[in-house]
């Protein structure tokens, strides 16, 4: 009969622990796609503040805006 309860705590911590195994993965997972957005949108960045300096010298070159 003692031998019972031990084996149930045993299962339960057993359980616990590949959940927590999961869990582990699932954040890694996760932490490489937020990455790789962080990343992209560094990106997507750099490519817009180049693109407003290229307009702001279209617009200087039609005479579109005050030099």
């Amino acid at each position: 009969m003692t031998d019972k309860p031990d084996n149930v705590v045993l299962d339960l911590l057993r359980a616990i622990r590949g959940d927590i195994a999961e869990v582990k993965t699932d954040l890694g997972e996760l932490k490489e796609r937020v990455g790789n957005l962080e990343s992209q949108y560094a990106s997507v960045s750099r490519r817009l503040d180049r693109m407003a300096g290229d307009i702001e010298r279209i617009k200087k070159r039609l005479d579109l805006v005050e030099v």
